[in-house]
């Protein structure tokens, strides 16, 4: 694609909001460097100099959705812990609504904690719950989407599943439903438990583990044409229109039934994977309401995810990224 065309992209993609539906987090990070060894333990201690929270899981997807120049409207369960606090606290801060938030006393707010010595990752810390929502907070979750799908002009709708237990299988087939009485595309970024419960969405978007886990399967990552079949099954049994598979260092194949095609990935200097699916799944909702076709469609999002794996710690994805980015190799 060209500069001028992604330009013209970016223009479709601010008149459109997309609803996100998933399990949100914390995405907390101490920085500071190395200089001796443990007296206590042989593990190196950490010299603090800087701490940060993002906003993290389904709220990343949020966040590229917002980079790109779109409306996200995130719609999760949260407890009412000090992670719920600093949640609504840095959704407020970019802008992004919360009348799609239950807030549930009984319920922990998952956390991830990353130490970083420099650049390199040294302990990850998580806090969360992975118990299902209670039938409760299910309806209450159910109401608050179904009111923003009425009073909204919602583009596009993404299952961000993390197998934290704000998606359950009722939900799915609401939501699901609801999008298809509206002409709105339905995205899925499925996990383990509720992988086979996903239904007639318009994209079903699993990495090669997802894939070969989800289907009780063993193949190479290379084996396009069996990952292909694979992805036709999918299509078949569960009706989903597309389906795009992430291969990491192998791009990722798109099918569209019959047909598929593999986007590759350009050599990078890779500096960090976590978040990339989210900037995957938000890219491909944006490209799919604005009208793109399935390879277009994929060729951007790989794209997307490439330039956020270039940076440390998870970030979104930004407009600026794409505009100086080259496309010649995969047109």
């Amino acid at each position: 694609m060209k500069n001028t065309e992604i330009k013209a992209l970016f223009r479709k993609f601010s008149n459109l909001k997309v609803l996100i539906v998933g399990d949100v987090m914390i995405d907390a990070y101490v920085w500071g460097h190395v200089t001796r060894i443990s007296p206590e333990a042989p593990v190196p201690v950490v010299m603090r100099t800087k701490n940060e929270n993002r906003l993290g899981g389904a709220a990343n997807v949020a966040r590229n959705i917002l980079s790109l120049g779109a409306v996200p409207v995130m719609c999760s369960v949260i407890g009412t812990d000090d992670n719920a606090r600093i949640f609504k606290n840095l959704i407020r801060e970019i802008g992004v609504t919360d009348d799609g938030l239950v807030e549930a006393p009984e319920r922990v707010t998952t956390g991830k904690m990353r130490i970083f010595a420099g650049h390199q990752q040294l302990l990850r810390v998580d806090h969360e719950t992975d118990d299902y929502i209670s039938p409760g907070n299910e309806l209450l979750l159910m109401n608050k989407i179904q009111a923003l799908l009425n009073n909204n002009d919602i583009a596009a709708i993404i299952f961000q599943d993390y197998d934290k237990g704000v998606i359950t299988p009722g939900l799915i087939t609401k939501i699901t439903s609801m999008g298809r009485d509206h002409h709105i595309p339905v995205l899925v970024e499925p996990k383990k438990r509720n992988f086979g419960h996903y239904r007639n969405a318009t994209l079903f978007k699993p990495n090669f583990k997802e894939l070969t886990e989800g289907l009780q399967i063993e193949m190479q990552k290379s084996d396009f044409k069996g990952i292909h079949q694979a992805a036709q099954r999918l299509q078949k049994n569960a009706g989903f229109e597309m389906v795009m598979i992430t291969l990491s260092e192998h791009g990722v194949l798109i099918s569209n039934g019959d047909n598929y095609r593999v986007v590759p990935t350009r050599a990078r200097d890779v500096a960090d994977v976590s978040g990339a699916g989210d900037t995957v799944i938000a890219m491909a909702s944006l490209c799919l309401a604005a009208g793109l076709n399935a390879f277009e469609m994929a060729q951007l999002s790989n794209m997307a995810a490439g330039l956020v794996c270039e940076r440390v710690g998870v970030v979104p994805v930004e407009k600026e990224w794409l505009l100086n980015a080259d496309f010649s190799f995969e047109d």
